[in-house]
């Protein structure tokens, strides 16, 4: 399960971590580590339970060692929880060790034009990235109303004859990754991206997955970044403070 292989390749990096602080708003969750580092996932606020006070478990998280709330994207009994631990986990990213992308073309794909591409989880800028080579975009998306996307239902069909398919970070956070990853063509090449996606490319091993298209985060803007966190910013709003990665994942 990848969830766990995540959590696995990420024991080192987050021995003797401490969570310094967090904030969790409507739309995003960041977390930061007691050496500095930031981690940031997406709120799936569409699955959550309405009712004050539901969630008094994340006043407990700061000062609790880092491994344990890790556990939660694997144990946690909420996507609010587990995007917790997707976030401390982010956090706590092997800096030094990832293996960047350096083919020129977006999310390092070997693109010819025409390509059909499946989309789990909208994200605009890729779709602007891919348009000049005329690519023709297959778009799932469950928290949103769009009559241009394609109903849920549908992934088993269509997914499977896509050349490219981009997986949002956040289906670690829901625990659908490992049912899309099997649906894709084992030709296919998959990038998973998003302030939500892991960036240890060793758990994506042995999957097809290609790139891994997150970010890491300037600490030095964390109380900016925060602060905006807590008044429902999304990710244009603290993008100033976002450096992206696009992750070679070695087979």
């Amino acid at each position: 399960m990848l969830n766990e292989n995540i959590l696995e390749t990420a024991q080192h990096c987050l021995k003797n971590r401490q969570i310094k602080d967090i904030v969790a708003g409507v739309s995003l969750i960041a977390v930061e580590l007691d050496h500095g580092a930031i981690g940031v996932s997406y709120v799936l606020r569409e699955t959550l339970p309405g009712g004050c006070s539901a969630f008094p478990y994340v006043r407990d998280v700061v000062g609790c060692p880092a491994s344990d709330v890790a556990e939660w994207i694997v144990k946690g009994d909420d996507d609010l929880q587990r995007a917790i631990g997707n976030a401390v986990i982010n956090g706590a990213a092997p800096v030094d060790e990832l293996d960047e992308s350096d083919t020129g073309t977006p999310f390092g794909l070997d693109l010819n034009g025409g390509e059909k591409v499946a989309m789990v989880g909208m994200i605009p800028p890729a779709i602007m990235m891919l348009k000049p080579y005329d690519c023709e975009f297959i778009v799932f998306d469950r928290g949103k109303d769009d009559d241009s996307l394609y109903p849920v239902e549908k992934q088993k069909e269509m997914i499977p004859r896509c050349d490219i398919v981009f997986l949002s970070g956040t289906t670690t956070v829901n625990r659908t990754a490992d049912d899309l990853l099997e649906m894709c063509d084992p030709d296919a090449q998959v990038v998973m991206i998003g302030s939500s996606t892991p960036l240890y490319p060793k758990a994506f091993k042995g999957t097809p997955v290609k790139t891994l298209a997150g970010s890491l985060w300037d600490p030095s803007g964390k109380e900016d970044l925060f602060r905006l966190i807590s008044m429902a910013s999304g990710i244009d709003g603290i993008r100033q403070y976002m450096i992206k990665k696009n992750i070679v994942v070695r087979k």
